[in-house]
């Protein structure tokens, strides 16, 4: 015996609307969980393909399921579904925050979480699809309206995501509107087909509980966010701003300041001194008069600081994508005090574009470019160490410019470093590798290039350490320690291996090597 239409016309389009704001939030499930699996553990290209892949599976395994679900009870199943998924959904944030936090098992969390998302909302358009046929709608009608609203909600969703949700509501936040959305919808549904129901009371009762909840979640989000993000860290969190680009993390503990991007260590205000007069000095006093320097990077202004203390320096500038760090290292009572308001200098010139796009524009040549850039963990940094990068940066290198970069760490990620150090070779004829200690982050490293003869320009460079430490303006660098600068122990000595290229980014692969050996 065949069973009654279900729905009626009229009440058509309740269910098209659902179908467009469903795809909305099945492509903010797998976005939310992709990106907190990047931030957390790098590898953006990985983590979204294997997030993507999964919850792609797993809605296969929703789609098959959904044959089990007899006809009789679709609106109360689909419903049911809706603010099963509304709850598990708005929860997912705060989920992978306390996984990743509070215990070892951040990726099985994750995997549940995408299988229970990713079979729920493959469940939807199947429930759907047979819901609306039920009205006598002719089965090609029925699948073409349905598809259409499902890819076009899809590309809503792609869209809104990055350019409003990420940047404005931050993950967490954006996590509770999903799932509120999802609630609508089962509440929505709730209400026009409440004569079809079988118990459209308790249905609405549990959906607005769970709205109540989010909006409370929602309204306290912030402390919420705050609680959890300070299970991260040891010190005190003192800032944190979700950006277009990344995750901005300032923590303090007493004289102790240090700054996160994306989870990863950016610096620690005891030590930084080390690093950054290794990286501006040594690149400076090998060049006999750096009137204009380049910095790619460095957008807390502490890699400027520096090279503003050298006199013959006569313009600076400062090219880094998130204008959000320069806007901070120019504001920021505590970042002003590390980089002693040097972004405020008339000096220096911020540019708040992707290094790769300005210096492809070229138009310049400077003395000295210094690139203080984070590692290499993903494919849009990894074009950042590639032979294609460091050909531009030798078109605007004057004919006796030098160009220094951060490595990483010859010790941790020694096929990295050596990696940038060949990849140098390939488009500057003298490279100088050099090694330091940094407490914070441990052993780390710098690669030198230049066109011209590097160790002819060393007693101008002992010559110019001399005179900074005669005038006290370093800490740590000294011209009694530029030998043991290039030493390097056998246990991070040279390693044959393949340059890096925007074809191959043999340079990802390095990285996620030696992190995960040492992870082991």
């Amino acid at each position: 015996m065949e069973s009654k239409p279900t729905t009626s016309h009229a009440q058509a389009p309740i269910l098209f609307v659902s179908v467009g704001i469903l795809a909305v939030c099945g492509i903010f499930y797998e976005l939310i969980i992709s990106t907190f699996t990047a931030y957390f553990l790098g590898n953006s290209i990985l983590h979204f393909s294997l997030t993507i892949g999964l919850f792609l599976f797993f809605m296969g395994v929703g789609a098959y399921l959904s044959r089990f679900f007899t006809d009789k009870y679709l609106l109360d199943y689909f419903i049911q579904l809706e603010i099963l998924l509304g709850i598990i959904g708005g929860l997912t944030g705060g989920a992978l925050y306390v996984a990743y936090a509070m215990t070892e098992s951040y990726y099985l969390v994750a995997f549940i979480l995408v299988g229970l998302v990713g079979s729920l909302v493959g469940l939807e358009i199947p429930l759907l699809t047979r819901i609306i046929h039920q009205q006598s709608f002719e089965l090609r009608h029925t699948l073409a309206q349905v598809l259409s609203f499902d890819y076009l909600g899809a590309l809503v969703a792609s869209l809104i995501f990055p350019l409003f949700m990420l940047p404005y509501l931050g993950l967490l936040r954006t996590s509770f509107v999903v799932g509120l959305l999802n609630l609508a919808v089962g509440i929505s549904n709730i209400y026009v087909f409440k004569e079809q129901l079988q118990n459209f009371r308790l249905q609405l009762g549990v959906a607005l509980s769970a709205v109540s909840l989010y909006i409370f979640g929602f309204a306290y989000s912030f402390s919420i966010s705050g609680y959890l993000e300070q299970l991260l860290y040891q010190d005190e969190v003192v800032l944190s701003k979700q950006t277009e680009y990344q995750r901005i993390v300032l923590t303090q503990w007493k004289e102790d300041v240090r700054l996160f991007l994306n989870e990863n260590l950016q610096f620690c205000s005891l030590d930084e001194h080390r690093y950054h007069e290794t990286l501006v000095h040594v690149s400076l006093g090998l060049h006999p008069a750096p009137e204009k320097v380049l910095i790619l990077g460095g957008g807390d202004g502490l890699a400027a600081r520096d090279v503003l203390m050298n006199d013959k320096v006569q313009r600076i500038d400062l090219v880094d994508l998130d204008k959000t760090i320069t806007d901070l290292a120019c504001q920021n009572p505590a970042l002003r005090k590390l980089n002693q308001n040097a972004l405020k200098n008339p000096k220096v010139r911020i540019f708040n574009q992707d290094a790769f796009k300005f210096i492809e524009k070229g138009g310049e040549l400077y003395s000295v470019v210094i690139i203080d850039l984070p590692d290499p963990n993903e494919i849009s940094l990894g074009k950042l160490y590639s032979e294609e990068f460091y050909r531009l940066v030798g078109k605007v290198l004057a004919k006796d410019g030098i160009v220094i970069t951060q490595s990483s760490s010859p010790y941790f990620a020694r096929k990295v470093f050596w990696c940038i150090g060949e990849t140098l070779k390939q488009v500057f004829p003298h490279n100088l590798p050099i090694t330091l200690h940094v407490p914070s982050f441990g052993q780390w490293g710098f690669q030198i290039a230049s066109r011209v003869p590097l160790d002819k320009a060393e007693p101008r460079l002992l010559r110019y350490l001399k005179e900074l430490e005669n005038k006290k303006k370093t800490r740590y660098l000294r011209a009694s320690l530029w030998e043991s600068l290039k030493i390097f122990d056998p246990d991070m000595s040279y390693l044959k291996v393949e340059p890096n290229n925007l074809s191959t980014q043999y340079i990802i692969q390095y990285y996620e090597d030696s992190w995960k050996q040492l992870n082991e």
